[in-house]
């Protein structure tokens, strides 16, 4: 018997159970997409993982629930992160995934409604669907009892589309997330690309402070709008300065390499039109390239404020989320077997890219784990009216990251 001939055994043994199972998968994604997981405010963790738990169970998976929250116990709404194993030994290949979602724009969406091989729903696409794909992936290698030198960890946290402060950054300080691990994948909307790399994040409100007065008298007030102006116009040298930089990653079609300051996404202050106004606020979100350091990048945006402050500018900060940029090669051993698996199964050959958020591979990455987001949503529809997922692509990413551990679980073994 020739490796290649076993090879080929193995991947049809495990694409043909899986296409047994759309009925199946859209059934369980249904369940899961009708738990309204919105974050914020963060409600109906308990309810999700319940329903995943009596879902899996009489196929065979059985999660561990880890209170990530230092005030889990008797939080009804405490959120708890899963864990599932599947194979033997120390050697460690991870499914990662997240299962809240950003809030809806109507209730309906979390009615899920299939037509033909879509289902559209709120999480569909961002990433309940990927979800689906990793536990059935995992019950594949089950079912076929193909056999690998290592074992699979699926993870799933919630928290993530708020910085993951009660998941992942959790697991991670605990030293959880990682372990002997040799690859990692993400079940990210990524719309047919694998994602190797991320842009961090430093995202920050700032609060200009005055004093009130009537606009008859506002020689007796203080403007916090004029003096906004002035901070905003020193942060405008700071953007001009970093937005000149780029990064070596490919990055998608209409996406640019080049470093992000964005100011006012949000913005407010006063109370009337004939009111000095006492403040005002906006806010930075910095988004930084793999070639930059979130420590130097964050001192540079915190010295503009206190330059403004120390020049007689009252105004305060706080920092909404900080996440490290994160980047894998494509050469790594991990990153081939994706590469293999998905040209095996698509036909097409794989592309890697740069994120253009943040992505869960920067908690694994640190740890040596080579890791990649590949996912079957597409990112143009995640978080929009209108989100579903093609069943059909839940299957063929089921099929690639089954094939991609058992590829490197198996690798010089």
């Amino acid at each position: 018997m020739n490796a290649p001939s076993q090879q080929n055994r193995t991947t049809q043994r495990i694409l043909s159970w899986l296409q047994q199972r759309e009925g199946e998968m859209a059934g369980l994604l249904a369940d899961l997409v009708a738990v309204p997981t919105e974050n914020p405010p963060g409600m109906h963790h308990r309810e999700f993982v319940e329903t995943l738990e009596t879902r899996v169970r009489p196929l065979g998976l059985k999660f561990e629930r880890i209170d990530a929250s230092s005030q889990a116990h008797g939080d009804e709404n405490a959120p708890a992160c899963l864990s599932a194993n599947y194979g033997r030994g120390e050697r460690t290949f991870y499914f990662h995934g997240h299962y809240d979602v950003v809030p809806a724009q109507s209730v309906e969406q979390f009615t899920p409604q299939r037509k033909e091989h879509f289902l559209f729903g709120r999480g569909s696409c961002d990433m309940k669907g990927g979800i689906v794909s990793m536990l059935y992936a995992t019950l594949a290698l089950k079912e076929c009892a193909i056999e690998m030198n290592g074992k699979i960890n699926l993870i799933l946290v919630p928290d993530e589309e708020t910085g993951g402060a009660r998941g992942s950054a959790k697991l991670a300080q605990q030293g959880i997330l990682g372990r002997k691990g040799v690859g990692m994948l993400l079940a990210e909307p990524t719309s047919g690309v694998v994602w190797n790399a991320n842009r961090g994040a430093i995202s920050a409100r700032v609060r200009v402070l005055g004093k009130s007065a009537h606009v008859g008298l506002q020689h007796q007030g203080e403007n916090a709008f004029e003096r906004m102006l002035c901070v905003v116009a020193q942060l405008q040298q700071l953007k001009r300065e970093v937005e000149q930089r780029t990064t070596s990653s490919n990055v998608g079609a209409g996406q640019a390499r080049n470093s992000i300051l964005m100011l006012g996404g949000q913005s407010g202050g006063g109370t009337n039109f004939n009111v000095v106004p006492e403040n005002c606020w906006f806010t930075i979100d910095r988004r930084i390239n793999p070639e930059e350091n979130l420590g130097e990048e964050k001192a540079r945006l915190i010295n503009v404020l206190q330059g403004c402050r120390s020049q007689g500018v009252p105004l305060e900060w706080e920092i909404l989320q900080e996440g490290n940029s994160a980047s894998c090669p494509e050469r790594e051993t991990a990153g081939q077997a994706l590469a293999q698996a998905i040209l095996e199964v698509t036909g097409t050959p794989a592309r890697f890219e740069l994120c253009p958020g943040l992505l869960e591979t920067r908690f694994y990455a640190p740890q040596g784990v080579p890791s990649y987001a590949f996912g079957p949503g597409l990112l143009s529809v995640a978080h929009g009216p209108n989100e579903y997922v093609d069943l059909r692509r839940v299957i063929e990413c089921a099929r690639i990251y089954a094939l991609t551990a058992v590829k490197i679980l198996n690798a010089n073994s």
